[in-house]
Order: C-alpha cells, then structure tokens, then sequence
C-alpha cells in the first residue's frame, strides 16, 4: 500500500464512519479498484484507521464523556454483544472482508430499508433518556454492521429510532458507542499484526488515523445537521444505486475481488 492509497481510504473512512453507507464496504470497494493487495496489514489498516475517526468524537463531544458515570455503563452494556460475537466469529468476518458481492448485496438491502425507515420508526423530536434495556437492544442491532456493507452507523441509529429515540438522540449515542467499539476491534487487530508491521507500516498507519481525524470532524458536524433535517431517503437511494452498480460490475465479468 503506498502513501497516496493510504490517503485516499483514510479520506473515504473519514467521511463515511458515521453515514449509514458502510466505511468499511466503501473501502473494500476502493481497495478492489486501487487493486491494493489484501495483506494482512491492509486488513489491519482498514480496520485501524477507524480509531482516527473516532476519536473526533471525543473530542466534539467531550463534555458529554464527562457527564457521569451511568453514561459509561450504558456505553458498556450496549458494547457487550459485538465484543463476544465481534471475538467468536472474527475469522468468518475476515473472510467477508474479502467479498466485494457481499457487500454489494449488504448496501442494495440497506438501502431499500433506509429508504422506508422514517416511516417505520417513531420518528420523534423529543428527547428522553436511554435505558439500559435501550443500551443492550442497540449493541445487539450494532452487531449486525459486522457483515461488510451493512453500516454500523446506520444498523445503531435505526436500532435506536425503534426504541423511540430521536434522529439526533439515536446518531448520537451511535457515535458514542463506535469509542469503545472500534477502539477494542482496532486494538484486537493490532494486536494480532504487530509483529508482522514494518517501519514503513506504522508511518502509513499514523497518517491514515490523521487524515481520518480530520476528515471525520467535518463529517459529523454535516451529519447531524442533515439526518435531523431530511432523513435517511437519500442515504437509502445511493447505497441502492451503488450496490446495483456493482452487481451490475460482477455480473458483467468485471474483476472487482481483492487481490
């Protein structure tokens, strides 16, 4: 992977993190274009980089990691059902990373469901506070996004909607459990790499995690205002377009598998 693809995934992660489009379907499908050889340093970057991005949560939302302990809890309770699934069925998620008609069929799906989304949850404006029973059944929707394409942002913010939360209230909470969530995939990754990381790899990697802080600050800021303005329709109907694109790509012969 040279510096320049870096950058450019790095850019693609930070801007897709927390749009219900999938960053990590959108990066497999740059890697199969950019013809990125799928090592298992690219694997670990993919993953990796997303601790950049997240941790411009930390730093948008900073207060609200200081509000009190029971956020912490509920944070916890809400990671518990990827942290044991995410473990027992790594090797399975590995090899779907793998698979571009995997995540072609993950964003058609997620798209038709995000097109009819606001009529199907209790799209409400009013604020209440997340139970712990809420925590729990958006962890177990979170756990969905580890099929590539299928978005983690999206699988929790609609979780949380069909708890009755608002559109901010729901993306929100979203972000704050991809912290803990992400943090703990991309350490797990590292962890199981780190010996294989040349000198090289790690400048890669830092540049990744930054230009994916960056960018990811300015994402957030547009998201919010844009989810609790219009909606998930438009988000719905590009990744229908995408994923039809790419279907439409295999189907026709067109070499998208990574190499």
């Amino acid at each position: 992977m040279s510096i320049w693809q870096a950058i450019i995934l790095a850019i693609i992660e930070g801007i897709t993190e927390f749009l219900p489009v999938s960053s990590t379907g959108h990066m497999i499908i740059a890697s199969s274009f950019m013809g990125i050889s799928h090592l298992e340093f690219t694997k670990m970057f993919t993953v990796n980089i997303q601790f950049g991005a997240i941790l411009s949560v930390v730093v948008l939302y900073w207060k609200r990691f200081f509000q009190s302990t029971e956020f912490y809890f509920k944070l916890f309770v809400a990671f518990i059902p990827a942290a044991i699934l995410g473990f027992l069925l790594n090797d399975l998620i590995d090899s779907m990373l793998e698979n571009v008609i995997v995540v072609a069929v993950s964003l058609l799906v997620g798209g038709i469901i995000l097109v009819f989304i606001d009529r199907i949850a209790n799209d409400t404006t009013s604020e209440r506070e997340i139970s712990y029973f809420d925590a729990l059944k958006i962890g177990f929707f979170q756990c969905i996004a580890m099929i590539p394409g299928v978005s983690r942002s999206a699988s929790t913010i609609i979780g949380g909607m069909l708890q009755g939360l608002s559109r901010k209230q729901a993306a929100e909470f979203s972000f704050f459990l991809a912290v803990p969530t992400m943090a703990a995939a991309g350490g797990y990754k590292l962890l199981k790499t780190y010996d294989t990381i040349q000198a090289e790899d790690i400048k890669i990697l830092l540049l990744g995690n930054l230009v994916a802080f960056v960018v990811a600050m300015l994402a957030i800021k547009f998201f919010i205002s844009f989810l609790t303005k219009y909606g998930f329709k438009i988000f719905g109907y590009y990744r229908i377009i995408l994923g039809l694109v790419l279907l439409g790509l295999l189907a026709s012969g067109y070499k998208l598998d990574i190499v």
